[in-house]
C-alpha cells in the first residue's frame, strides 16, 4: 500500500495539550507508519511540531485531523504527495 499522506502537528502550550494529543495519536496508531516530534530542548520550549506518515483512507485522515484540530492551541494540516504519470 502506497502511504502518499504526511500530517503536520504544530502544538503550543506542550505540557497542557501533549497527554490530549498523544491519546488521539495512540487511538489512530493502527495507521501512523512514522511518527517524528521536533521541539527545542535547550530552553524545552513550550511548541513542538510533529511529523507523520499516514497509511489510511483520506475518512480516516479527515478524522484524525478533525480531532487533533478540536483541541486549543493544536493545528494540524494535511500534504498528499503524488508523481505525475
Amino acid at each position: 500500500m502506497s502511504c502518499p499522506t504526511i500530517m503536520a502537528i504544530l502544538i503550543d502550550n506542550r505540557r497542557e495539550t501533549a497527554t490530549k494529543v498523544q491519546e488521539i495519536l495512540t487511538k489512530y496508531g493502527c495507521i501512523i507508519r512514522v511518527r517524528l516530534g521536533l521541539h527545542e530542548t535547550e530552553a524545552c520550549s513550550d511548541e513542538g511540531l510533529i511529523i507523520l506518515q499516514l497509511c489510511a483512507p483520506e475518512v480516516q485522515v479527515q478524522q484524525l485531523k478533525d480531532e487533533l484540530n478540536s483541541l486549543g492551541r493544536v493545528k494540524a494540516e494535511v500534504i498528499k504527495l503524488a508523481l505525475d504519470d
